[in-house]
């Protein structure tokens, strides 16, 4: 039977309509991860008693917390001269995490505690805690938001007014999940900066995305110490950047060293 001409149009459009909907989607490009190490510009002594979990510059001054339950304080000291200008103690019954400078707070979380404190920083006088729930490990501020580490390989982001968390993002390295997100600093290009627990390791994240950018390798830091020195040492932990500059403060749980370096790709 002869098709009618008027149909012939449709039958083009039908074919060209399922010649499109057989196209195979585009697989995006894969995110190529640079390895980098550290070139040390400077060390200073670290006290060997801090049990280091959270480091962060402000103006001219380091702010350092400490955990262990019983022992956990935050101090400020002079980026100058190295003197401590004020200290606060936790109470007995907290353990003390990461931190961070957010406009005129700061924010210092507990490991199981499930509490933050709100903190003056011309003081460190505590005034207000608020509740949240999971592990505290890491903490930034990224200008807008805070964003925090768990242990895992989830990054929570929170309101730096009232610490709510206002969403989430999964961290990948080459498409798989990367966990033990520790110690973090939000740098100044907008990146987080993240210690690896139990290694030697900073993954550089995009904290928008969750890929992992950069993966440097600090074990040059942990080999340039004595072997008494890292007889008495715990697991690297501790970043800062130092503002405005490419270098980075590094150091670890009792550690006796402050490194002060760039990051720099690996030979």
């Amino acid at each position: 039977m002869t098709v009618p001409l008027r149909t012939a149009p449709c039958a083009v459009v039908v074919a060209a309509l399922l010649v499109g909907c057989s196209t195979e989607p585009t697989e995006p490009e894969p995110t190529t991860v640079t390895s980098s190490t550290v070139r040390v510009v400077a060390t200073t002594p670290h006290d060997v008693s801090a049990f280091t979990q959270g480091l962060e510059i402000s103006g001219n001054e380091l702010y350092e917390g400490t955990g262990r339950t019983g022992s956990s304080y935050v101090r400020v000291t002079s980026l100058d001269t190295g003197e401590e200008l004020r200290r606060v103690d936790l109470s007995s019954e907290y353990f003390g995490e990461g931190l961070t400078v957010s406009g005129d707070t700061v924010w210092q979380i507990t490991w199981r505690d499930g509490v933050a404190f709100d903190r003056d920083p011309a003081t460190l006088r505590e005034r207000r805690q608020v509740n949240y729930d999971g592990e505290g490990w890491g903490l930034c501020d990224d200008g807008d938001r805070l964003v925090m580490s768990d242990g895992s390989s989830t990054l929570t982001l929170r309101d730096p007014e009232t610490f709510d968390e206002t969403g989430s993002v999964a961290v990948t390295m080459d498409g798989e999940q990367l966990g033990n997100l520790n110690e973090l600093e939000c740098a100044d290009d907008g990146s987080v900066y993240a210690n690896i627990w139990q290694s030697f390791d900073i993954a550089r994240i995009d904290p928008d995305t969750g890929v992992v950018t950069e993966m440097i390798d600090a074990s040059p830091l942990w080999n340039s110490m004595t072997a008494d020195e890292r007889a008495g040492a715990d697991v690297l932990n501790g970043i800062a950047q130092i503002p405005g500059t490419d270098r980075f403060l590094v150091t670890g749980k009792l550690w006796p060293t402050m490194f002060e370096v760039q990051f720099t790709p690996q030979p």
